[in-house]
């Protein structure tokens, strides 16, 4: 999002009403107009930066609650193929039996 520049606000408003036929002369009712369009335009611009921080934490959150859902709905490997390869025997050589 765009920032918004302190005098933006003012100028529009200032040429917004004079299309409609209201003139904003200098003076102290100006500068009231002027001080609630600054504030105004404070008020925005911070609300834009709250806006994008709270996104990115909404953005990481999500990754994690997708992250989990995944590891916990993941299908799991049969305890089958576990054991088959835990009873296979090793390369090793095998030693001669006894004879008794």
């Amino acid at each position: 999002m765009n920032k918004i520049k302190k005098e933006e606000m003012f100028g529009n408003l200032k040429n917004f009403l004079k299309s409609k036929g209201i003139a904003i002369e200098d003076g102290s009712y100006a500068d009231g107009i002027r001080k609630g369009c600054e504030i105004l335009t404070d008020t925005v611009n911070l609300s834009q930066r709250a806006v994008s921080k709270a996104k990115v934490a909404v953005d990481q959150r999500i990754d994690q609650v997708r992250q989990t859902v995944h590891e916990r709905t993941a299908p799991k490997p049969s305890p089958g193929k576990k054991a088959d390869a835990k009873a296979k025997p090793s390369a090793a050589p095998r030693t001669a039996k006894r004879k008794k």
